[in-house]
């Protein structure tokens, strides 16, 4: 173990932990999952990000997710302590497989699934999952259903929506999966927008807030 990862991580400036929540559903191609990861190593390095997640001590980890039961933390808490921290994140998570392929849409269990691995990072101030997707829910307990655990453990969940797979999948994941004050929604409307998308997704959850821009959709008070 270094001093950038670890199941438990210690230290008291972490500012924010953050979980990175990937769909690998049976709707995201090959293509479209190495976008996905590209755009998230991508967006990690981008200087405004990274400086943000390294003054704020950072907890980042990365989740894959389809239908119930395959969920798989793929990258454990990694703690950004410096910009090789940042840079060695960035470059596992565009190195990561695809843990599976071909099944359904769990994204109540996923959230679970994440809200349960921030007993590892208990010292930081703020709790984040960030979640991306391209289609609504369709196994396992609903979304909604989970956001009284959220509620209780002080956790806010954000979405990256890729639209075009069905249709009016942001107004389903802003009425049913985004939770918490401030929550919010990106939306891009097909996966060639992900990366500049996730980009000012991160750059949101990381960073002091910034004024709305076309694509974001917000929830003030949930």
């Amino acid at each position: 173990m270094n001093g950038a990862c670890g199941a438990a991580v210690s230290a008291a400036a972490c500012e924010v932990a953050l979980v990175l929540a990937v769909d690998v559903s049976g709707s995201v191609d090959e293509t479209e999952y190495r976008i996905q990861m590209q755009g998230l190593a991508d967006g990690l390095r981008d200087g405004a990000v990274s400086e943000a997640l390294v003054v704020g001590e950072a907890a980042v980890l990365v989740l894959q997710w389809t239908g119930t039961s395959r969920q798989r933390v793929v990258v454990p808490w990694q703690r950004m302590t410096d910009f090789d921290a940042v840079e060695a994140l960035a470059a596992r998570i565009e190195t990561t497989p695809r843990v599976w392929r071909n099944f359904s849409t769990a994204i109540g269990e996923a959230l679970e699934v994440g809200a349960a691995q921030f007993r590892d990072v208990p010292e930081c101030r703020r709790r984040v999952i960030d979640v991306s997707g391209d289609g609504s829910s369709n196994e396992g307990p609903g979304p909604r259903n989970v956001h009284g655990l959220l509620r209780q453990e002080g956790i806010v969940v954000n979405a990256l929506v890729i639209e075009g797979a069905e249709p009016r999948v942001t107004e389903y994941f802003w009425e049913n999966v985004i939770h918490g004050p401030g929550a919010f929604v990106i939306t891009a409307d097909d996966y060639a927008e992900y990366p500049a998308r996730m980009r000012r997704k991160l750059l949101r959850e990381v960073t002091k807030p910034i004024s709305k821009a076309p694509g974001d959709s917000f929830a003030p008070h949930l």
